[in-house]
């Protein structure tokens, strides 16, 4: 039996904010998030000294206390926040049934956390043992947020555990979506966490990836599409979205925010970072397929656009193979940076929430386009109402790695 699936429950920390009300405030703001990080001037080599850390959160401590919370990264952390105000909005947090098995997690990170890799690293650098504890292996595992988040919510039913890089949690969704769809869960955890670590940055940096000419003015970076782009911003949060089954939803009157009707993953299979147009349209017309949807049925695209030369300028022109110039296109890149692993699970939380409210921010700082990128319908300055029913959200990753969601707005 085919199970149709919907979304019951969101939530997310991010550089915007921690609750929709002040995403909405700043997407209208025009304004991004992104900050000099004065610490990082004394790292010898580091060329792009800008990030976009996430708004300030509290961790409760009765229930996030000394032995609860001895397993968890800032990762973990966050992805166990954002998991519990997800399940709150869903009206689940104390039901019986989600511990029964019939709850499942998707969710994933680029990696675990950085501190552990440095304790780690010590062994070689200090030749001792010292910098060990009993936890670092397991805060050091790519997959070490959803299991602490299995462990923490007691919950049994099957774990899916995506590391894909900037698609992890746009997977961890597009399973979910199909664990309920085939009817293998009745509900899904879904989403993904990232942490900021300069250590990501200065990665990307040795890939002439980052943005390093606006170190002085970080309110005009990153400029996604833009002819003066000149790399990626690093931002930092997570996204939880609640995935069910429409008959469970139904039957417990639950909120229903969207349902997910399409999905689709492939891979280039030719290069780790250069990315392929072709394949990227193909993952794009193979989500509209699953959804049983036409390009024109697609009221609004939210883009990768991180920024990138070799990205944008392969995502845009993918994204005109499929649909020409007439969706209009926007990335929350251009406000947040770019989230890694939890950016799939925040743009789809923040695209809902714009769908329901026929609100779309534009990419800020894109003034001028691009010639070498596909002519498409940019949103650009200020935002665009829109009444639609269908939105699209598209990832990209290392490895060639490539997902899009769709969701469609609930009408019962």
């Amino acid at each position: 039996m085919i199970h149709r699936v919907v979304v019951t429950g969101m939530a997310g920390i991010s550089p915007l904010g921690n609750d929709w009300e002040s995403v909405s405030k700043k997407l209208k703001s025009y304004t991004n998030a992104v900050q000099r990080m004065q610490d990082w001037t004394q790292i010898k080599g580091l060329n792009s000294i800008l990030a976009a850390p996430a708004a300030e959160f509290s961790i409760p401590k009765d229930r996030y206390n000394r032995r609860t919370t001895r397993s968890m990264s800032r990762n973990s952390l966050m992805g166990c926040l954002t998991t519990e105000w997800a399940l709150k909005d869903a009206g689940l947090f104390d039901a019986d049934w989600i511990h029964d098995g019939d709850m499942g997690i998707a969710y994933g990170s680029c990696a675990g956390d950085p501190e552990s890799v440095f304790e780690i690293a010590s062994l070689a650098s200090e030749r001792s043992t010292q910098g060990l504890n009993a936890t670092t292996y397991v805060r050091f595992m790519s997959h070490t947020v959803p299991v602490n988040i299995g462990v923490f919510f007691s919950i049994t039913g099957r774990i899916i555990t995506t590391s894909s890089a900037c698609t992890s949690s746009s997977q961890a969704i597009g399973y979910a979506y199909e664990a309920i769809k085939y009817g293998h869960q009745k509900a899904m955890i879904a989403g993904g966490a990232e942490e900021m670590s300069v250590a990501n940055t200065a990665i990307f940096d040795t890939l002439y990836a980052t943005s390093t000419s606006f170190n002085q003015t970080p309110e005009l970076s990153p400029k996604p599409y833009d002819k003066h782009r000149d790399g990626l911003v690093l931002g930092e949060g997570a996204g939880t979205l609640i995935l069910e089954s429409l008959e469970s939803a139904l039957d417990r009157g639950a909120p229903i925010y969207a349902e997910v009707v399409g999905f689709a993953t492939n891979t280039d299979g030719k290069h780790i970072t250069n990315p392929d147009e072709t394949r990227m349209a193909r993952v794009m017309q193979m989500a509209l397929d699953d959804a049983g949807l036409n390009a024109s049925d697609i009221g609004y695209i939210n883009s990768h656009g991180t920024a990138t030369i070799q990205g944008d300028h392969a995502e845009s022109l993918a994204t005109e193979k499929v649909f020409a110039n007439k969706v209009p296109v926007s990335t929350l890149k251009s406000y947040m940076g770019h989230t890694l692993g939890a950016c799939g699970a925040l743009e789809s939380w923040m695209s809902i929430q714009m769908m329901r409210e026929g609100w779309f921010a534009p990419t800020i700082n894109l003034n001028e386009v691009d010639p070498d990128c596909g002519q498409l319908d940019y949103i650009m300055h200020t935002g665009r109402s829109i009444d639609c029913d269908y939105i699209m959200t598209n990832n990209f990753a290392f490895g060639g790695i490539n997902t899009s969601l769709i969701f469609k707005r609930y009408k019962g």
